[in-house]
């Protein structure tokens, strides 16, 4: 387990097929069952935290095709679906699934055990992938097929935890069995591997679950929907991003920034 642990591998990106369909029942409605996780009851936190260091770096045209992965009700995309003509969603749960998003009718389509995405090359204008991926055992190939359904010019907007999250090896409290981190250099890899352009990589979340625990008697709402705490978090982790360790046991070693939020650009095919 070494080599997970310390950040040179990802745990589950070389898993077989009977492993990936194992992760995948036991992952499908996790979330959901994790508590309070119903329309009528779910806050969605991340606007200003989204805006900040995703849709404010691109260009605000129009969308003809957006794909959001693991987006659930659609919340994720308030922001710019004025902007947007149709919306596809790629979800596994059965209960989280909603009918509209602004005016618009998403279109959800439950993702194959492998990964591979039943779409052609180059259909969408933007793909959101907000705290989706770690919940995947073979990110590589997910996240290549990200890239491949991505028109020439398409973003992709991209928040991860890049840390261990713990042993999932263990039960783990609000966290589902196999959730884990993915290193941030297997994002850097598969970005240079296909050419995409890196618009910004910002780390972010140094010590903000603490913080939230700490303060969540006083706080009406989670500290990253707090656009002043943001600043703050933004300046702290650009500072200790270099202390990131992958799987941290001293309390020392988690200080530092736990994710990390990507625009990249798929190359227009002449460059």
């Amino acid at each position: 387990m070494e080599q997970y642990f310390s950040g040179e591998k990802l745990y589950g990106d070389d898993f077989t097929i009977e492993q990936i369909e194992k992760w995948y029942k036991e992952e499908s409605e996790a979330y959901s069952n994790l508590g309070s996780k119903d329309f009528e009851n779910y806050n969605y936190g991340y606007h200003v935290l989204n805006t900040k260091y995703g849709f404010n770096k691109i260009k605000h045209g129009n969308f003809n095709s957006v794909l959001g992965i693991g987006a659930a009700w659609g919340h994720e995309l308030e922001p710019v679906i004025d902007k947007v003509k149709q919306v596809t969603i790629l979800e596994p749960s059965d209960l989280m699934k909603g009918n509209k998003i602004g005016e618009i009718k998403p279109v959800y389509v439950k993702p194959s055990v492998s990964g591979t995405m039943e779409f052609e090359n180059n259909s969408f204008d933007l793909i959101t992938c907000f705290g989706a991926l770690h919940h995947v055992p073979n990110v590589s190939h997910v996240l290549s097929e990200m890239i491949r359904v991505l028109k020439p010019g398409g973003h992709i907007l991209m928040r991860e935890p890049i840390i261990s999250m713990g042993d999932w090896r263990v039960n783990r409290s609000g966290l589902t069995k196999n959730e884990r981190g993915i290193p941030v250099k297997i994002f850097d890899e598969i970005f240079h591997q296909h050419s995409m352009k890196v618009i910004s990589k910002h780390y972010c979340f140094t010590a903000t679950s603490f913080l939230q625990l700490k303060l969540s008697k006083y706080l009406k709402t989670p500290l990253h929907s707090n656009s002043l705490y943001l600043w703050f978090d933004k300046y702290v982790s650009l500072l200790l991003k270099n202390k990131v360790k992958y799987h941290a046991t001293k309390m020392t070693e988690r200080i530092a920034p736990g994710s990390v939020f990507y625009v990249v650009q798929k190359k227009p095919a002449d460059n």
